[in-house]
């Protein structure tokens, strides 16, 4: 079957390590079965694979791909939680948590095998380029908000760095629950976008905000750390799920974290069930995954491209 997967690993020029070719059709163990992938979006994370981060050579060639949907061996459309491992379906009781890509092939194919614990059903309200959007970058802003920001409608959010698959989730999915949300990004389009995706004010990265919120959402890292810990109201959190501008942030700022009891909270994609409710808050509220693109997967490293230039707004969908 053709897939795209890293064929090695490159820390400088990550896409010098992607390739699309034949690869091995997938095989299903026992509580296994193999689901034909009809949309599969890119995540920060393949570029990330191609770096050598969360994966070793002898790994390596990986099909790349954490989120698909597509149909089961029925004929049923479904959708694939990522996190293999999360409560030992399908796997042995000692193994660690990990997600596709990591130990086992991902879903930029034809095919791919998972667990079936990892198989939910499709709204029929989502097409499978929508759905494919959902289980990382989606239901990773999902637990953000809902689960570790403490915020409640009313409540006043900070998005840094409009535009990439977790902000923009963030933002629709605040506005749609009637959070009251706020967004940054150097790109003046951007900002336009977030505001006209539900955002009360989107403003120039590190621009002071018309006053301090409840909870800030943090993917960007270094870059807006300080930005990040002065919006904050006393005892606010800020809840982090990544740092594509690196990871080790100024110094300075603990005092302020301190005195004015602010809470950090680290946050890493979403249950099974949490992907559950956000399929079902998606399919009832008419919220709708925001797409960039949708490419053929003979195309996959124009998506790549895309996603490592940051020339993108919301998800590139992948259809084999």
């Amino acid at each position: 079957m053709i897939a795209a997967y890293a064929a090695r690993i490159d820390r400088d020029q990550p896409l010098n390590g992607l390739e699309l070719g034949e690869r091995p059709e997938p095989e299903a163990p026992a509580g296994w079965q193999v689901i034909n992938v009809k949309a599969a979006s890119l995540n920060h994370h393949d570029l990330w694979t191609l770096r050598g981060v969360g994966i070793t050579e002898d790994r390596l060639p990986m099909i790349l791909g954490c989120d698909a949907a597509g149909t089961d061996a029925d004929g049923n459309e479904v959708v694939l939680h990522s996190v293999i491992g999360e409560s030992g379906h399908g796997v042995g009781p000692r193994e660690p948590r990990s997600i596709l890509t990591e130990r086992y092939q991902g879903t930029f194919a034809e095919r791919v095998a998972v667990p079936s614990w990892n198989v939910l059903p499709k709204p029929k309200e989502l097409s499978f380029e929508e759905a494919a959007c959902l289980p990382t970058a989606w239901l990773t802003a999902y637990r953000m908000l809902f689960t570790n920001a403490g915020v409640r409608p009313g409540d006043s959010v900070l998005v840094q760095g409009a535009g990439g698959g977790v902000a923009t989730a963030a933002i629709v999915l605040g506005a749609a629950a009637g959070l009251r949300m706020f967004a940054t990004s150097r790109d003046e389009a951007k900002r336009e976008r977030a505001v006209a995706l539900g955002a009360e004010g989107a403003f120039e990265t590190g621009a002071r905000l018309p006053h301090r919120v409840d909870a800030v959402l943090e993917t960007v890292g270094a870059a807006t750390w300080s930005h990040s810990v002065k919006s904050l109201k006393p005892g606010g959190t800020m809840v982090i799920s990544g740092a594509t501008s690196g990871f080790t942030p100024p110094s300075g700022e603990l005092q302020r974290i301190f005195f004015l009891e602010l809470r950090i909270v680290g946050s890493t994609m979403g249950s099974r069930d949490e992907l559950s409710s956000l399929l079902s808050f998606c399919a009832a509220k008419g919220v709708r995954p925001v797409v960039d693109s949708v490419l053929p997967l003979e195309r996959a490293r124009e998506g790549f491209g895309k996603m490592a230039s940051g020339s993108l707004f919301g998800k590139v969908v992948l259809t084999p």
